[in-house]
C-alpha cells in the first residue's frame, strides 16, 4: 500500500474545531504510515493490537457521526468482532476524518450548543451538546492514539509526534519565521 499524504492548510479564518479535525486527521494518517511501516512478522500480535485500538477508534468516530446526523449508526459496541486490514481500516478512518473536518468547519455557534439524545450501545440513554460530542471525538482519539504510540515503543519503533504545535508549524511553516 502506498503511503497516504494528505493536504491540510490551516488559515486565519479556521475555527479551533475545524483546526483540531484537520490535526486529528494529519495525526491519524502520521500513525497509520507508521504503523503500515512495521513488516516484522515478530510484531504481528502487537500490530494486531494496534488495529484493534484503531478500529475502536473509527467505531466510536461512526458512533458519535450518526448522533451528530440523527441517524442509526448500527453499532451494538465499540469495536467489532472482526479486525478489518490496516490499509482497508486507513482509507475508511481518511473518509471519516474528512467528514469531521467538513462539518466542524460549517457548524455554526448556535448548532454547537444544541443538545442531542441519544443511546449508548450498552442501551444507557445519555445527551450531550453537538460541541461535548466533537469534543468527545477529539479527545478519545488523541488519548487511543497514545495507546498505539505506547505499543510502536514497545516494539522499538518511534511513534510519530503526535502534537497540535508540530501540525500547526507544518501545515503553516511560516509559524517558525518569528522574531523575538
Amino acid at each position: 500500500m502506498g503511503r497516504l499524504i494528505p493536504t491540510f492548510t490551516h488559515s486565519p479564518t479556521m475555527n479551533t474545531l475545524h483546526s483540531l479535525f484537520a490535526q486529528k486527521a494529519w495525526a491519524n494518517n502520521e500513525l497509520y504510515n507508521a504503523l503500515a511501516a512495521v513488516t516484522d512478522e515478530q510484531h504481528a500480535a502487537a500490530v494486531h493490537t494496534a488495529t484493534r485500538t484503531l478500529n475502536h477508534i473509527y467505531v466510536v468516530d461512526r458512533i458519535f457521526r450518526a448522533h451528530l446526523l440523527g441517524e442509526p449508526h448500527g453499532y451494538t459496541a465499540t469495536n467489532t468482532d472482526a479486525t478489518p486490514e490496516l490499509g482497508e481500516l486507513q482509507f475508511a478512518v481518511a473518509e471519516t476524518d474528512g467528514w469531521f473536518v467538513n462539518y466542524a468547519s460549517a457548524i455554526t455557534p448556535g448548532q454547537l450548543g444544541e443538545r442531542i439524545a441519544f443511546r449508548f450501545t450498552d442501551g444507557d440513554t445519555g445527551t450531550m451538546t453537538r460541541e461535548e460530542m466533537l469534543l468527545h471525538v477529539i479527545t478519545h482519539g488523541a488519548y487511543h492514539r497514545g495507546n498505539v504510540g505506547q505499543v510502536l515503543k514497545s516494539i522499538s519503533v518511534v511513534p510519530p509526534r503526535d502534537l497540535y504545535t508540530k501540525f500547526l508549524h507544518v501545515t503553516e511553516p511560516s509559524r517558525r519565521q518569528v522574531s523575538l
